[in-house]
């Protein structure tokens, strides 16, 4: 078969430098296709890049460098050069950092930049993996690679990746290889997958999943795009039927890719998978060594991994002929992110499956409302599960009118919590105390001075952390000890917690139930993502009777003993002037609430609030969740704002405060380009954390109507020359407004 471009043809490059446009070059000897991966001469560099086509000329073709190699991987498929130009169009992202999102998972960044042939094409390696053999003599390191490997499910490491995931030198690794209790092999490089078997005989389906799982189907088989909202309440059972369209898309021929919010913590899902299909899917996540990384990379690009289980930055993986994705709790925040391009994983997940003709499913208990309207509107379908599964229902869920509780000060469980848990304790059931508060408390005062400690480089308060004696800052990760004397007054003796955390809520829980086995879940009270998925897994099998927990607890994990969930402060959400408040609120009390009466014993769910006739916790009391939607809707179509509006945010940090309001005044005075499309300008004013990290922070906002051409005329608003110091950053349909 001919290439899309012969020897010597000139063709224009996308590399993943920080450039403005395509670079043009010759074709080596053999020609290239569109899409190759190449690496390709940038001064006195080689720098990796990406065929994206024709060569634009426009200058003395003798000075046309060429091409000066081809990587041996899959090219980027049409589709998938079509999804990134259309994702740095709506972000307003650079393409080079578009590129940089695809190619940085095989390291062949890195393999160009160090001039040795990547590793992705090795051909054969020596690999280690664990024999099941307990060595005669185990020591403290010999113990940390055998439960790094028990951890990884029997994934092989080269000698490198084990020695760095447990801290040991390769000396301990050669030691237990001699000990026949791990292999040494020369293994082909990055094998193929084992087959996914579709007709595998999975778990029997209620009538209401059968009906459920028979209408995913039928969109699978359609080869078509469209996208359908799986609401279904918490327990109904929506794994079982979305992963009936999975098994839909095996038997086409065609992948899938399932996007987890906590992929991390998804040993569970993983299990169920294999279960349901006989074989384990590709896992793609931070969690997974680099060899691996690069076997997951390169076996999507030829076909061999059919079933890709990842975080959000999987749907940037080159699939051969993606057919289906799942966006798991499809509600869920952290599926934007947060840095460098601001995508909502979400919506890019609808904009793939439609370039690829794909289906797409979005499953949640409580859906977001952009996407409640979209299926209300009929743009997206709907399907909806009421029921739990088997013999469990929906648990109840009551107000505690913390204005009528008689509560000491100091303590933050009620009399009315206080009896429940004692109840549940009784007949050896478990309690979890939910509280969206990290650390022990969220403020520390100075009862001398009434200074409250802040942080050093941020705008925001440190908080403690007692189990670490530390103080943390939650914006920039800055910590130090716990003072004993106020670091502005000089006093000691006077420093004080103010709030509870969860670390707080504990000391109380042993101090109330001191007979109780109590653990707090809280992510940053684990070294590793394993070791907390580990807690978790010993707290459903029954490990503690009283479960502290920060949102981390409201991820779909599924406790069978937990019969009660009493909520500390409902009305923490409630607060500030955050757009999403309401909806926040909303789902996050429901998926709370619905770790509860999962299994044969029912569960009640007792909110205490201080307001408990605000509309929002009187529709999740009532159940209501089509009127909260409704009434939700109707507010934002008022105001013309998402989804029934655009906005854009617009954050300008310096060094210098009076330098990011002299840019943001600038900006404000000259919105022509926006006036035209007819959007409004907001600001500048100071961010709610107005300095982080020691850059102060100015914001603006963009408020248009839905069909505005918002993107080009922020592109040319916003093309003015900066100082080298300040950085200006776009985010297209903000989540968070900090």
């Amino acid at each position: 078969m001919e290439p899309d471009f012969p020897a010597g043809a000139l063709v224009a490059v996308l590399t993943a430098q920080p450039i403005d446009r395509m670079l043009d070059y010759r074709a080596p000897e053999g020609g290239c296709d569109i899409g190759a991966l190449v690496e390709v001469p940038l001064g006195p560099r080689k720098v990796l890049g990406v065929v994206w086509g024709p060569g634009q000329g426009g200058f003395d073709p003798a000075k046309a460098r060429s091409i000066l190699r081809l990587h041996d991987v899959p090219p980027l498929r049409d589709e998938m050069r079509r999804f990134l130009e259309k994702v740095a169009d709506y972000t307003l992202t650079p393409m080079f950092q578009m590129l940089r999102m695809t190619v940085r998972a095989p390291a062949l960044e890195d393999a160009v930049r160090l001039g040795y042939p990547p590793a992705l094409e090795d051909a054969v390696r020596l690999v280690y993996r664990a024999t099941g053999a307990v060595p005669d003599r185990m020591t403290p390191a010999r113990e940390k690679v055998l439960q790094v490997m028990r951890d990884f499910g029997g994934l092989s490491f080269t000698l490198g990746e084990l020695a760095g995931a447990a801290d040991v030198t390769p000396s301990v690794i050669k030691g237990l290889v001699k000990a026949g209790a791990i292999s040494e092999e020369v293994a082909p490089k990055d094998l193929p997958f084992q087959r996914l078997n579709p007709a595998h005989p999975g778990k029997a389906l209620t009538d209401e999943q059968t009906a459920a799982a028979d209408a995913l189907r039928t969109s699978v088989r359609s080869g078509q795009y469209g996208t359908t909202l799986l609401k279904g309440v918490t327990g109904s059972g929506k794994t079982e039927v979305y992963l009936e369209a999975v098994a839909e898309t095996l038997r086409a021929g065609r992948q899938a890719l399932v996007l987890l919010p906590e992929i991390a913590l998804s040993g569970e899902f993983l299990r169920r998978v294999e279960e349901r299909f006989g074989a384990r899917p590709a896992e793609w996540h931070s969690g997974i060594t680099m060899t691996e990384r690069r076997r997951v990379w390169k076996m999507i690009g030829t076909g061999d991994a059919q079933v890709v289980v990842g975080a959000r930055s999987a749907l940037f993986l080159p699939f051969q002929d993606l057919g289906l994705i799942v966006v798991d709790e499809e509600h869920d925040g952290s599926y934007k992110q947060g840095d460098g391009v601001l995508y909502n994983a979400r919506d890019m997940a609808v904009l793939r499956a439609s370039l690829n003709a794909a289906q797409v499913v979005l499953a949640s208990a409580t859906p977001s409302l952009e996407t409640w309207v979209n299926a209300d509107t009929g743009k997206y379908a709907r399907i909806t599960l009421d029921a739990r599964f088997g013999v469990a229902v929906m648990p109840d869920m009551r107000p505690i009118d913390m204005r009528a509780e008689k509560l000491p000060g100091g303590r933050w469980i009620s009399p009315t919590l206080q009896g429940a848990i004692l109840n549940r304790m009784k007949k050896g059931e478990q309690s979890l105390l939910f509280l969206n508060r990290r650390g022990f408390a969220p403020v520390t005062l100075c009862r001398a001075c009434g200074q409250q400690v802040a942080c050093d480089h941020c705008d925001a308060r440190m908080v403690e952390h007692r189990f670490q004696n530390r103080l943390v800052c939650h914006q920039c990760g800055a910590n130090r000890p716990v003072p004993d004397a106020c670091p502005s007054c000089g006093v000691e003796g006077k420093m004080v917690p103010v709030g509870p955390g969860v670390e707080r809520l504990e000391e109380e829980v042993k101090a109330v139930f001191p007979e109780a086995r109590a653990t707090v879940l809280s992510s940053d009270l684990f070294g590793t993502a394993r070791a907390l998925k580990d807690r978790i897994a010993e707290i459903a099998a029954g490990g503690a009777d009283i479960i502290i927990g920060t949102q981390i607890v409201a991820k779909g994990h599924n406790f069978p003993k937990l019969t009660l969930v009493g909520v500390i402060d409902a009305d923490l959400g409630l607060q500030g002037s955050d757009l999403r408040a309401a909806e926040k609120t909303f789902q996050l009390m429901r998926q709370v609430a619905g770790r509860a009466g999962r299994a044969e014993a029912p569960g009640v769910a007792l909110l205490q609030t201080y307001q408990p006739e605000h509309p929002v916790l009187r529709a999740i009391m009532s159940g209501d969740d089509e009127g909260f939607w409704q009434a939700e809707a109707d507010q934002r179509h008022a105001a013309g704002v998402p989804p029934f509006g655009r906005m854009a945010g617009v954050i300008i940090s310096s060094p210098d405060l009076q330098a990011a309001f002299d840019v943001g005044n600038r900006l404000a005075r000259n919105a022509g380009p926006l006036l035209q499309v007819g959007a409004e300008v907001y600001g500048p004013a100071p961010a709610p954390i107005a300095r982080v990290r020691g850059r102060h922070r100015v914001r603006l906002l963009v408020k248009a109507a839905k069909g505005a051409a918002l993107q080009a005329a922020l592109a040319q608003w916003i093309a003015i020359p900066l100082p080298p110091d300040l950085r200006l950053t776009i985010d297209i349909d903000p989540q968070s407004f900090l």
